[in-house]
């Protein structure tokens, strides 16, 4: 079952007369606060996934999951203590559907009990407690009902968990999980890049997405063919604007958001990209692809008057 089939199945048994039966697992009492913390914000929180789901499609807008650890961990704790309590994030949250389940929360489909973390769809939070963000405020785009965020509990890089990065998660431009995911890993670069200041260009992230398949087809980074795409690109701009291109690969076997940040670290390596992705750019677009060798395929493309 694909992954918008998933979501259009778990919305039809909401209209059913047997979902009237069917109650998602009561969310487990939330880890009481540290002495000084920042309490959590007040949060109109579903507790219904099918009931969240229609909610969110009803009213077009992002739907925030909270999939709760069994057993509360440093992270999760933070998450609820500090980055909830956040008033940019309570007042960004009002824009979504809020819902948090379980993270073994459990789904009738078709007369069989599915754990809905794994389920394809939720595939980037490797089974783990986290946040994943599903898109259906764009109801004509190819990523609607479709997860575009996910961000999983697990300790590790400097990226990992920090409270302010839901704030950044939320505001995120529109876009597939593979395209949110490198504005997200340059947004939280902590030198601060600005090069996803300016406009989101369709095309450039059009651009962006073939490049970056085409990398992980041929399974070698490169501007390739940039002779031919670079007036292309230049001639679908606003005038006066020049196309421009950064490319970088993962490690391999890499998940996409330790992908998304190591190709970023890469580029913060070379002058040449770096002067580019650090700078405010007029236009931007980005991108990766995962090859069949398991390494991640990025590109940035950029649109200004240099």
């Amino acid at each position: 079952m694909s992954r918008t089939l998933l979501f259009l199945a778990i919305l039809s048994l909401a209209a059913s007369p047997a979902m009237a039966r069917h109650r998602w697992r009561s969310a487990p009492e939330a880890p009481k606060a540290p002495a000084g913390a920042v309490k959590p914000a007040n949060i109109e929180w579903q507790l219904d996934y099918a009931e969240a789901m229609k909610k969110a499609q009803s009213q077009q807008k992002m739907l925030l999951i909270w999939f709760q650890p069994a057993r509360p961990s440093a992270s999760s704790r933070q998450f609820e203590t500090t980055a909830l309590g956040s008033s940019q994030v309570r007042d960004k949250l009002e824009e979504f559907v809020a819902l948090k389940v379980p993270a073994d929360v459990k789904i009738t489909v078709d007369g069989r009990e599915t754990k809905v973390l794994a389920h394809p769809a939720f595939e980037e939070l490797h089974g783990h407690a986290g946040v994943a963000i599903l898109d259906f405020a764009h109801a004509e785009a190819p990523y609607y009902g479709r997860v575009v965020t996910a961000l999983p509990f697990t300790p590790g890089k400097y990226y990992r968990f920090q409270p302010k990065h839901l704030a950044v998660a939320l505001e995120l431009p529109p876009g597939t999980i593979t395209q949110r995911t490198m504005v997200f890993a340059v947004r939280i670069h902590p030198e601060a890049p600005a090069s996803t200041r300016g406009e989101l260009d369709p095309a450039l992230t059009n651009a962006a997405r073939q490049h970056s398949q085409h990398q992980a087809r041929i399974r070698l980074q490169g501007h390739h063919n940039w002779g031919s795409r670079f007036p292309r690109l230049s001639a679908l701009l606003p005038f006066g604007l020049r196309a421009q291109e950064v490319v970088a690969e993962s490690w391999p076997h890499e998940t996409m958001v330790d992908a998304a940040v190591d190709c970023v670290d890469s580029w913060r390596q070379s002058s040449g990209h770096w002067s580019a992705v650090r700078a405010r750019q007029p236009r931007f677009g980005y991108d990766m692809q995962r090859g069949s060798n398991g390494i991640w395929y990025a590109t940035g493309l950029f649109g200004n008057y240099h």
